[in-house]
């Protein structure tokens, strides 16, 4: 292990030689491995662990107003998610330079795959792949923030409640905030209606975007729909559980915990060109007219990209 491994080991509280330590590194160098670095890289990527590690224990770290760690972020969970962004789903990402290299915007996705990790693999997507290494701030339903863990890791990794209040503030302080309009009925929707955009709700994301005159970069995804194939919905079970459905796959509940792994489908995510929400006037957000159709324009660029990216990726599950 190179030097700098060996003086952030040194400065942990307990000394370099620990074996808990010892272990500690050792998995972190077989994440890097696993996410694609080598040599000099791998040490890197070991010694920034260990020093977040130190940090961890210091509590010498910031989260903001909504609850994000931007050091958690791009040191422990966007590198969790890397192996299956690279290589269980191969995501091909197009048109990344439509968003923007700073200032606030608004991604709008459509959404799919009974999980939601189209919204995971959008968010790696747009750090990764842009120059900027921008970080996507999500807008969540309320189920997500109600589950234990998930909630509180929902919250460092960036995410906030769907709100027009919290979206306003995120925009305005320049961040690049994501939406999945369609919702719960985008996700939990069947195989059968796969790629059949849902309802755009009542347009509340352009009326936001318009207030805090900011650019909507339209995204399009394609393979999540593959990833966990719903082939139905048992509504009463889902009903008595409190949830909005309850899938039923290939794959669950009838392998157990295995149904819970996503197949290996082709992803390809696709940024459009921004729609400049400048050009209308001052008062365009309390405008319903103008509201509805600009809602519409977006949804219309989403379904026609995934129509054209349908018909060139080929293979599902090359």
């Amino acid at each position: 292990m190179n030097e700098l491994v060996r003086a952030v080991l040194a400065a942990l509280p307990g000394g370099a030689e620990t074996e808990v330590v010892d272990i500690l590194a050792r998995a972190l160098h077989a994440a890097a491995e696993l996410t694609g670095h080598e040599g000099a890289e791998a040490e890197r990527v070991v010694a920034a662990g260990l020093a977040f590690l130190r940090r961890r224990l210091e509590g010498d770290y910031e989260i903001d107003e909504f609850g994000f760690d931007r050091e958690f972020t791009e040191l422990v969970y966007l590198p969790v998610l890397r192996p299956l962004y690279r290589r269980w789903f191969r995501v091909e990402v197009r048109g990344i330079e439509h968003v923007p290299a700073e200032g606030g915007a608004l991604v709008v996705s459509n959404h799919s795959g009974t999980i939601p990790i189209d919204t995971l693999m959008t968010a790696v997507a747009i750090h990764d792949e842009h120059p900027a290494h921008r970080i996507l701030r999500p807008l969540g339903a309320d189920l997500v923030f109600a589950l234990p863990i998930v909630g509180e890791y929902a919250r460092r990794a960036g995410a906030t409640l769907a709100s027009h209040d919290d979206a306003g503030r995120l925009l305005a302080g320049g961040e690049i905030v994501g939406v999945w309009p369609e919702g719960f009925k985008g996700v939990g929707k069947t195989y059968a209606n796969r790629y059949r955009l849902q309802r755009f709700g009542r347009g509340g994301f352009v009326a936001t975007a318009l207030r805090a005159k900011v650019p909507i970069v339209p995204c399009s995804v394609v393979g999540a729909e593959e990833a966990y194939p719903m082939i139905a919905d048992l509504r009463p079970l889902a009903r008595l559980l409190g949830f909005p459905y309850f899938p039923i796959t290939p794959t669950f509940p009838f392998l157990g915990p295995l149904g819970a792994v996503p197949l290996p489908s082709k992803w390809i995510i696709e940024f459009g060109a921004p729609v400049d929400t400048g050009r209308l006037g001052p008062d365009a957000a309390d405008d319903p007219l103008t509201v509805f159709d600009l809602t519409d324009e977006v949804r219309e660029t989403i379904q026609r990209t995934l129509h054209g990216l349908l018909a060139r990726r080929g293979s599902t599950f090359p």
